[in-house]
């Protein structure tokens, strides 16, 4: 252990992520125990370009949160060799960047699935059964009953097939209800033993009680929740959105809540956060906000604490790291 232990001296690890000593106990020992010099991020909001060009220079790994890691922060960092990122999405890292610096970058694939998959089943609930209405009204004063909807026997069409879909499809299962899922990459065999119904995008959202979106943010995938596909769901559709922001086009899901088409929406993420309080999103009491926190549950951070943790420590000593995305 003693060897192991000064495979991180000499090396500082910036932590972008908040909250990280609280949040990542594990993962965290597990870098100090290995000598590595961690630079924190202290404060409750993400680290902006001006925050780490100070820290870059010296860094030689990261612990990325939501920071931006493309090309002109790449450029201050000469000696960083991995971005290891504490969940799923990449899109705040300059992948093809990053590969011409010779930096490795991993994530934690399924780390937070979990978490976010029932998140999103929350929500549902929350604007199924106007959750934040009465509760609202009670801490104000007010007592009166709200007629919702059940989830039992509903019908589902989910944009993306990845580890969170599948995982909400599973929870969903006990609820009796119908699934489509647009995915080109799906797993149709994981679909079948699941119950799921593979098909095209505009199949997956038409004739469905509820669409839900799990895809990454690409370029490919950007807006593709437009006015054109809220206009090929039936009236009276709930949206979900605990994937990225980018995939929904705001103004088309504000016209199309204003029209009464869409009866609802619960949403993680926004096209820009923090969201600012006047979003016009946030107008309609159909509509159920939360702060990107789908993946904030303390099983989660456990897991993609020392999953992250362990990718560094393996770069360090050598070893190829596990979930390399570039």
């Amino acid at each position: 252990m003693a060897s192991q232990a000064l495979i991180g001296e000499g090396h500082t690890v910036l932590v972008g992520a908040v909250r990280y000593a609280e949040l990542c106990v594990t993962g965290r020992s597990m870098l100090v125990e290995h000598g590595f010099t961690l630079v924190e991020n202290q404060t409750t909001t993400p680290w902006t370009a001006d925050d780490m060009a100070p820290l870059l220079p010296t860094a030689a790994a990261a612990v990325c949160g939501v920071e931006v890691y493309d090309a002109g922060a790449l450029a201050q960092a000469p000696n960083l060799k991995i971005i290891s990122r504490l969940g799923v999405g990449l899109d705040n890292i300059d992948l093809p960047q990053a590969r011409e610096h010779g930096v490795d970058v991993v994530n934690a694939p399924g780390g937070n699935a979990a978490a976010v998959a029932e998140l999103a089943l929350g929500l549902l609930i929350a604007v199924y059964r106007k959750i934040p209405a009465m509760n609202d009204d009670i801490r104000s004063g007010r007592w009166d009953r709200y007629v919702g909807s059940e989830v039992a026997g509903k019908s589902f069409g989910l944009i993306g097939f990845g580890a969170i879909a599948r995982l909400f499809a599973q929870r969903l299962s006990g609820f009796d209800v119908t699934i489509k899922a647009y995915d080109p990459f799906g797993d149709a065999e994981l679909a079948e033993r699941l119950g799921v119904t593979l098909v095209s995008l505009e199949e997956a959202v038409a004739d469905v009680d509820v669409v839900s979106v799990h895809a990454p943010h690409l370029p490919s995938t950007h807006h593709i929740v437009n006015a054109d596909l809220l206009a090929r769901m039936r009236p009276g559709t709930v949206v979900l959105n605990t994937s990225r922001g980018g995939l929904v086009n705001e103004a088309d899901l504000v016209a199309a809540l204003a029209s009464g088409h869409i009866a609802g929406a619960g949403l993680d993420v926004f096209e820009t956060e923090p969201v600012a309080a006047d979003n016009p999103l946030l107008a309609f009491p159909s509509v159920v906000a939360t702060t990107h926190a789908a993946a904030d549950s303390q099983e989660a951070y456990h897991r993609i604490g020392v999953s992250t943790a362990q990718a560094i420590i393996d770069v360090f000593a050598g070893r190829t790291p596990a979930a390399l995305a570039n």
